[in-house]
């Protein structure tokens, strides 16, 4: 029973996990172009357009040029493909789902005897991001996983990475993590298993060496992830006079990430005391937050319009819990003994604050009537001033350091337009995001879309097809086996937007 008390005190009692990185922090932060059929078709330049459920996502005071209340809901078809490249190996993988794109609705509220012409107020859901993906990478390198174990149990005393006589293997790991940290967890994994060897055999014992030889290595790295970023939007916005439009949106943000990683490491290197090597890592990430917008659509004349709008930082508050297996395989006399560490502990860590930059968008648009729309968008965002917080923490203040000196400020561009013909409209659009690397850890991102409409008088059918590509590179572990997978990604979606009168 005792030990039951100290597992649960363990895993309730962990201190920061030390591992959020720039990818979290990054991966936080992006957008992706997601909501209605309509507006995903024409590249979502609809800065100042309006007249959307999703163009209030992006300038509130799209709501107010809304001619009645309407509502909105978008269901999406989505296809991921990835090009895995890894030293000798290539690899292809794809997968597909149904998601819940977008809902929303917007009240219109006019004929006010005032120079206030018209209020509206909206409520409405926008999934930003998908984080749905999965992708296999295997090649042969010179770099061995021991590398990963040694950065971190060089300097720590064995005392400090080891169970105790008669401890069991899940005790251990929860009271070192609950004591000392992820680091030390890390270190008692490689030790336990067979890939880390003391010096000494004594408790102050500090150096360590592998018991992988060096030599070629085979290896294997499958990574899974499912979730979403999304948002919840109050709006409100009002038309003054004939030509202004102004509008706020308060936006509630809710995250869930899900992460799984399986590597494994072979090799038949003359003297390698381990040959095989599986480490397995499961991440569970939820967070919310909050964020607003200001944003203004100015008519100048009857084809000409302008808008600028502002996106606050998101303020997240990010909670994480994390699992780890490793087994190897080792050769002793002749025979190969199999070693398995299966913790079975989850490690729940206290939140944490991040603060993802802020926005500025400028957009034009050219409205032919009731013939069709023209419309262009400039955002810019410096993911440089991303943080975690508390910045006093030694670790963030870190981390904040490399984000502020790899991360700089990232340009989209994005172009649309829209054609009507009787009840039909045809649409097409174009983006372009600039990378929030200084160097070439991610590429720019291009992407185009096309999509058709037809107004069946109070109803509204759209279907918007849109395709993207993007190249980055995967660093497969943070330290010591930091070799990275160039991975190809390819997106399509298909969206299909239901818009009504109410």
């Amino acid at each position: 029973m005792k030990k039951v008390i100290l597992l649960f005190i363990g895993v309730l009692c962990m201190p920061i996990v030390n591992a959020q990185n720039i990818n979290d922090a990054l991966r936080y932060s992006q957008n992706e172009i997601q909501g209605t059929a309509r507006f995903r078709a024409m590249g979502g330049a609809f800065g100042a357009v309006g007249g959307d459920q999703s163009s209030i996502s992006l300038n509130p005071a799209g709501s107010a040029l809304f001619n009645s209340s309407e509502a909105s809901v978008t269901f999406s078809s989505i296809h991921n493909e990835n090009d895995t490249q890894y030293f000798n190996g290539f690899s292809n993988s794809s997968d597909a789902n149904l998601d819940f794109q977008q809902a929303g609705v917007t009240f219109v509220f006019s004929s006010w005897d005032s120079p206030w012409k018209r209020l509206t107020l909206s409520v409405g859901y926008d999934k930003f991001q998908n984080f749905n993906d999965e992708w296999f990478a295997f090649g042969t390198n010179t770099n061995s996983i021991d590398s990963y174990f040694l950065h971190y149990a060089q300097g720590l005393p064995l005392s400090e990475i080891s169970a105790f006589p008669g401890e069991s293997i899940s005790s251990a790991y929860a009271d070192i993590g609950s004591i000392y940290g992820f680091g030390n967890q890390q270190a008692f994994l490689g030790y336990e298993s067979y890939i880390l060897e003391p010096e000494m055999e004594t408790d102050e014992n500090t150096l360590y060496f592998s018991n992988i030889a060096p030599g070629e290595f085979d290896q294997e790295y499958f990574y899974a992830a499912t979730g979403y970023n999304g948002k919840v939007t109050f709006n409100a916005a009002t038309q003054y006079q004939d030509n202004l439009f102004l509008g706020l949106n308060l936006n509630s943000h809710i995250l869930n990430y899900d992460r799984s990683t399986s590597f494994y490491e072979g090799n038949s290197n003359s003297g390698s005391l381990v040959n095989e090597v599986g480490f397995d890592n499961f991440l569970s990430t939820y967070g919310w937050g909050f964020s607003f917008q200001l944003g203004g659509i100015l008519k100048l004349n009857d084809f000409f319009r302008v808008g600028l709008t502002y996106d606050s930082p998101t303020w997240l508050t990010i909670e994480e819990e994390t699992s780890q297996f490793i087994s190897t395989v080792r050769n002793e006399s002749g025979t190969n003994i199999t070693q398995i560490i299966d913790p079975r502990i989850v490690n729940v860590f206290p939140s944490y604050k991040l603060q993802t930059p802020g926005k500025v968008t400028g957009s034009l648009a050219f409205v032919f009537q009731n013939q069709g729309i023209i419309s262009f968008d400039y955002s810019m965002k410096d993911y440089g001033n991303t943080k975690f917080k508390p910045t006093s923490d030694s670790y963030f203040a870190v981390q904040n350091n490399i984000i502020s000196e790899r991360l700089t400020s990232a340009s989209t561009y994005k172009i649309g337009g829209e054609y009507n013909y009787e009840r039909f409209s045809f649409r097409g659009g174009y983006r372009f995001e600039e990378s929030p690397y200084k160097d070439n850890t991610i590429d720019d991102l291009t992407g185009y879309s096309l999509g058709i409409g037809y107004n069946f008088g109070k109803t509204r059918l759209d279907i918007t097809y849109d395709h993207s590509t993007q190249n980055r590179n995967y660093q497969l572990f943070d330290v010591g086996l930091t070799d990275s997978a160039n991975i190809d990604n390819k997106k399509s979606n298909v969206m299909l937007s239901l818009s009504f009168n109410i």
